[in-house]
């Protein structure tokens, strides 16, 4: 979704997945709003638009978010690249908590790479983590896939198998098919997990919340 950015604080995320799940989590733990959530509508619309936000006037802190997909470790490289052409000095690695770098007289740079900076995957295994442990629809979604793959019928990709789990589970809610985003909302999932707690925290402390 297309926005009216008002901050001088901006969260560039991949999609309006990521834009809705980033804004129903800060509403469920009362972020306070500082920055725009921004959808660039696919990573490498990320990395061409960053160094056009890093020159704007005023700007005090760059989030970035993206998917890791097949290759954690391929992504930070990308990432860590694209950040040094335009001035930047990484000289950390990705952390689990989230990454958040400092330099002066540049904006404050922080990093999340979905799911959870540690293994490969996407914004869909981050949604994963928060389906609640008692829940018993998830294992019946997983070993439909594994009969359609068993079969070879499935038409997904392996690489976005946990886009086909996840969604597979949400059709099967009471709304069935709600967002991602707006089942965090209608505590379809829960946000009790770890990851999320560190997630929240990750943009606490890059936005300076008080």
């Amino acid at each position: 979704m297309k926005i009216r950015e008002k901050f001088n604080q901006k969260l560039l995320v991949e999609g309006n997945d990521d834009q809705h799940v980033v804004w129903s989590l800060c509403q469920k733990f009362n972020l306070t709003e500082n920055f725009d959530v921004i959808d660039c509508d696919g990573i490498e619309n990320i990395f061409s638009q960053l160094p056009v936000r890093i020159k704007q006037s005023n700007i005090k802190t760059i989030g970035i978010i993206v998917d890791a997909d097949f290759d954690i470790k391929k992504r930070w490289k990308k990432l860590k690249t694209a950040l040094e052409k335009i001035g930047y000095t990484i000289d950390v690695q990705i952390k689990a908590q989230g990454t958040i770098v400092q330099q002066v007289n540049m904006p404050q740079i922080g990093f999340w790479i979905m799911p959870d900076n540690k293994i490969s995957g996407m914004l869909e295994d981050f949604i994963s983590f928060l389906v609640p442990d008692d829940d018993k629809l998830l294992p019946v979604a997983d070993n439909i896939l594994k009969q359609i793959e068993g079969q070879k019928i499935n038409k997904y990709k392996s690489t976005h198998r946990s886009k086909a789990l996840i969604n597979t589970w949400l059709s099967w809610q009471a709304d069935p098919g709600t967002p991602m985003g707006l089942a965090i909302t209608k505590k379809y999932l829960s946000t009790d997990d770890k990851i999320c707690i560190q997630f929240i925290n990750w943009l606490r402390t890059l936005y300076d919340e008080k």
